[in-house]
């Protein structure tokens, strides 16, 4: 018996990376799920994408643990694409119970040279798209009276980083958006929390752009030499956690043990953020 037998997840950015890692976690505990994912490029984004291969993948490995899946593209940004995505898991698999709005974005640039279209491209994906789950869920929520809102924020969301200002913002922005949700539907049984990940060992970390935001002076940063800086920052000392680490939060926030618990971050940090003060 999983603690989540019979119920469904819906995932944002699923088809890789942390959220494939939340597809398994739920399945594992009984959930069926449907994700979606852009599956495509980005202009402004430095390191490569999803693909459609990646999705058939998680459908795939989802389906070895005995679970349904239903998979779709869709782009966050978005709201059409994101309710229907949302109506076509809720007719094929008959319900919703648990939404994790993952999907995100990295890209680099100092505020003073900062462009418009990285800018708004960030903002788009990582704080409105999260906005246009919420708003696609809600309506099946607030009529069953119950359900269960996950976002993805970032140890950023409480710090500022140099050089990633757009996306400090977009995480800070949706910590704001969890926690007013949370005072809307609270008296709807619907809870909304965020979980704020530390560095972690997916796609979006793994490789030389991001490696260059920390190692700027280094031609062809490698894993092997980024592994000290990224260690550095978390009091624990390892260079980053992985993503059954993010997947462990999302799933202990929408159990009946975090029944009480709305409005709230969770810091899955390694310590990075044990020296704030919020």
């Amino acid at each position: 018996m999983g603690k989540f037998d019979g119920k469904v997840v819906l995932i944002t950015g699923g088809a890789r990376g942390q959220g494939r890692s939340h597809a398994l976690r739920f399945a594992q505990e009984g959930a069926d799920v449907a994700f979606c994912d852009i599956a495509s490029q980005l202009d402004t984004v430095p390191y490569p994408m999803a693909q459609p291969s990646d999705l058939d993948d998680t459908v795939k490995m989802v389906e070895d643990l005995d679970r349904r899946c239903v998979a779709a593209r869709a782009d966050v940004r978005d709201l059409g694409e994101v309710q229907a995505f949302v109506e076509q898991a809720s007719t094929e698999l008959g319900r919703v119970d648990f939404l994790l709005a993952n999907a995100g974005i990295l890209s680099m640039s100092s505020i003073a040279e900062m462009d418009s279209a990285t800018w708004q491209e960030m903002i788009d994906t990582n704080l409105t798209g999260v906005f246009h789950a919420m708003r696609a869920v809600l309506p099946i929520m607030i009529e069953q009276n119950h359900g269960r809102i996950v976002a993805t924020s970032s140890t950023a969301g409480k710090m500022g980083f140099p050089n990633i200002g757009h996306y400090a913002a977009a995480k800070w922005g949706v910590i704001g958006l969890v926690k007013s949700l949370a005072r809307e539907v609270a008296a709807n049984g619907i809870t909304v929390n965020a979980v704020c990940p530390t560095t972690v060992d997916t796609p979006m970390v793994q490789n030389e752009p991001t490696y260059r935001l920390f190692l700027p002076d280094s031609a062809e940063p490698s894993r092997e030499e980024a592994m000290p800086v990224f260690q550095a920052m978390n009091a624990i000392p390892v260079p980053w956690v992985e993503a059954v680490d993010i997947s462990n939060a999302m799933a202990f926030l929408c159990s009946d043990e975090a029944r009480y618990i709305t409005g709230e971050t969770i810091a899955v940090a390694a310590g990075m953020t044990a020296a704030n003060a919020g």
